[in-house]
């Protein structure tokens, strides 16, 4: 809503907007709530106001308005960073890794998500009963469904801040994911209603505010390999296990998946920076010392640990 053209501000608690009502273009007064307004006076006065939005929700409309403010992002050195490692999931909403550029990690955490999880299974499952006898416009149950997987990902999002302030983190690293394409296999439906990408709007508008940064890395073998360099990871009925959270070395050691996953995408952010912050000759002659760090899709935390090892050297 353009200003003086579609809204104005006519007294502290009421406005008028230009809509299009009665077959025409015309004026209409609308009341604003004291609460409302009182809330922006008070915690909104230094930031800049944009132009109103006019939006349905259900059968009613309503006013969003919007705020404009400026925010410094940190500018901190790779060897002084502590970064924010996080593995989206399907069956855990987010495996977090607090970590340095040695290769320390400062604390592990684990987003679970089981009510909502469980509620929004019961959700598709109706819908899918309905579907069975042959209902197949079912807008509200999609409604509820939809509104289950949307406070999915505000959870996750406010998970991921929340321990970002606690560390008072610089960088928060996501993997690079792909969504284009069709989907196939058994697991269609959750990589369907996986929210991965809304998770990494809510949480760069959040931490954006804060003054930290989001990294992306490629995604590609994070679960895949194991966090000491050991090779290729077996999971569920190739290793003997109930379950697709836990993998299996090949040192026989079990570790949890997600976490390996993790720790992998903090080691790959630290490599990809310090090799570029590093000029030619000096980088060349570390890749030839680590030949694994040459190969952006196989690192892990282990290289990263070898990587430091032999600029220290």
């Amino acid at each position: 809503m353009y200003r003086t053209n579609m809204y104005e501000q006519t007294g502290t608690y009421q406005a008028q907007i230009k809509v299009h009502i009665r077959n025409t273009w015309d004026w209409i007064t609308v009341n604003l709530r004291k609460s409302d307004i009182d809330y922006i006076n008070r915690h909104c006065s230094t930031r800049k106001q944009c132009a109103p939005t006019l939006q349905k929700r259900g059968k009613e409309w309503f006013l969003d308005f919007p705020f404009e403010e400026k925010a410094k992002l940190c500018d901190t050195d790779v060897d002084k960073q502590t970064i924010l490692a996080v593995d989206l999931g399907i069956n855990t909403a987010a495996t977090i890794s607090v970590m340095r550029s040695d290769g320390t990690i400062l604390g592990r955490h684990f987003c679970h998500l089981n009510k909502e999880i469980d509620h929004l299974i019961h959700s598709i499952n109706r819908i899918k009963k309905a579907q069975q006898h042959h209902n197949c416009k079912t807008p509200r149950l999609w409604s509820r469904t939809k509104g289950i997987n949307h406070d999915i990902s505000v959870k996750t999002a406010q998970f991921i801040t929340d321990i970002a302030v606690l560390y008072n983190v610089d960088i928060i690293v996501f993997e690079y994911l792909d969504r284009n394409g069709k989907l196939r296999g058994s697991k269609k439906q959750k990589l369907h209603m996986w929210r991965s990408q809304e998770v990494q709007a809510i949480v760069t508008n959040k931490v954006h505010r804060l003054g930290m940064r989001i990294r992306r890395i490629c995604a590609w073998g994070t679960s895949k390999f194991a966090y000491d360099d050991s090779g290729m990871v077996l999971r569920g009925k190739d290793a003997d296990l109930a379950t697709y959270s836990v993998c299996k070395f090949t040192n026989g050691k079990i570790y949890n998946c997600d976490l390996s996953a993790s720790y992998n995408i903090g080691a790959r952010y630290f490599i990809r920076e310090i090799l570029k912050s590093l000029d030619e000759s000096l980088r060349l002659d570390i890749e030839a010392k680590v030949p694994r760090c040459s190969k952006r899709s196989t690192c892990t935390l282990s290289t990263l640990i070898s990587l430091n090892a032999a600029l220290a050297a």
